[in-house]
């Protein structure tokens, strides 16, 4: 009985050990599930590039549209999977560097900004300084800012915001005027991408909330007019929401100067 029991003890550890081992190949093998996002991600943002160069612009915005949803992607995935690690945010950051902040400066030199020579090119540089800023700072305040904001404009909706206005019109810019404004829009997007103002991220949106039955005709709405117009409806959507973070600050600064205008009158 004793033999017995220890064959069977043995055999208990054991078994033990290859579900442990299958668990840790397991775990090790889903870390490999948010990295192939991350690398489709890069590659999307290294085809961008050469796309740019090529003169295909049109195409050049779809892949960093397309990187954008990689990048969105691969962070859900790691947290559902349990697999995020810091490999994994420093990894995802450079890939970001690449598809958000060098492929859109290139896009926009190449497709509206080349006719300006070195200010084309300073500016549009001036787009991936601002960008790595914007991810160096996110990388340390990670676990200091409010989820529900972001601290300056997110470089993926800047980047947007220069791939969907090339999208809604694919012809390389040639009237000085339309250039110019597109010189002044890079400059801005890249100042919002350091700035303090904050935009909603969102991530406090509860999906599984009851909503009013109102709700579901506007979402048919919307889907009926991207459906219709998805080049000048993304296009819309991106300005919106790079404008919103400058007009809610403006709106808050409007809220506090007004009470203490009313003060002042009533001390007077």
């Amino acid at each position: 009985m004793d033999m017995r029991s220890r064959e069977a003890a043995g055999g208990r550890r054991e078994t033990r050990g290859l579900r442990r081992l299958s668990r840790e190949r397991l775990r090790r093998g889903l870390f490999v599930l948010p990295t192939l996002f991350t690398v489709g991600n890069l590659f999307c943002g290294y085809l961008s590039i050469w796309g740019s160069i090529r003169g295909t612009f049109e195409t050049a915005a779809y892949l960093i549209i397309v990187a954008a949803v990689l990048d969105a992607l691969d962070g859900r995935i790691a947290r559902l999977t349990n697999s995020a690690s810091e490999f994994g945010e420093e990894y995802d950051s450079l890939a970001d560097l690449v598809s958000f902040g060098v492929a859109p400066a290139v896009l926009a030199y190449s497709w509206g900004l080349s006719d300006f020579s070195r200010l084309g090119w300073l500016v549009s540089f001036l787009f991936v300084v601002c960008g790595s800023m914007r991810l160096a700072r996110f990388n340390i305040q990670t676990h200091v800012v409010d989820k529900k904001y972001f601290i300056g404009l997110p470089i993926p909706a800047a980047a947007a915001t220069v791939s969907t206005l090339v999208l809604a019109t694919p012809e390389p810019l040639v009237d000085r005027v339309w250039m110019a404004g597109f010189l002044g829009l890079t400059f801005i997007l890249s100042y919002l991408m350091i700035s303090t103002i904050r935009y909603r991220s969102f991530k406090d949106l509860d999906l599984k909330r009851r909503r009013p039955a109102w709700i579901l005709p506007v979402i048919a709405v919307v889907f009926a007019v991207i459906a219709f117009r998805p080049t000048l409806s993304l296009l819309a959507l991106t300005l919106v929401f790079a404008a919103s973070g400058p007009v809610a600050r403006l709106a808050g600064l409007f809220r506090r100067k007004r009470p203490e205008a009313e003060a002042v009158k009533r001390e007077t």
